[in-house]
């Protein structure tokens, strides 16, 4: 099966990409939307994923591979939540903004620009190829 593509945001105030590299690997957890739940349970070893830096600087990072696939999100105390275990990859040589991303014929179809609150998206590999030229690594 080939390999699948994921976003992931977190605000850089809360956990920024630098951290991450600092810690070499991060438990995702705090997911409390189903839509986003099950975007996590989808992910398997070795999947990549673009880390999105919200809010304050709207711009992909990084990019992370799926170090653990779901399990039960140990800081939720109801409910059927996952998490998934992250490991830093490597940075983008140049962040591609979500200016760029919306103003880029097969990005602006990302789920991130069509359903901005969703905290975990899919991304194809046409749009994941397409955010590594942006930033300079095709």
């Amino acid at each position: 099966m080939p390999k699948q593509f994921w976003l992931v945001k977190q605000e850089p105030e809360a956990y920024s990409w630098a951290t991450f590299l600092k810690d070499g690997k991060a438990a995702w957890t705090g997911v409390r939307n189903f839509q986003a739940r099950n975007n996590l349970r989808a992910m398997k070893k070795g999947d990549v994923v673009a880390f999105y830096h919200s809010v304050s600087e709207k711009q992909i990072v990084g990019l992370a591979k799926v170090a653990v696939e779901a399990y039960a999100d140990p800081t939720a105390d109801e409910g059927d939540w996952s998490a998934v275990d992250l490991a830093p990859w490597k940075a983008l040589k140049n962040p591609v903004t979500l200016e760029q991303i919306k103003a880029d014929a097969i990005l602006k179809e990302m789920a991130l620009v069509r359903n901005s609150r969703l905290s975990v998206t899919p991304v194809t590999e046409p749009q994941f190829q397409r955010v590594l030229e942006l930033a300079g690594m095709a």
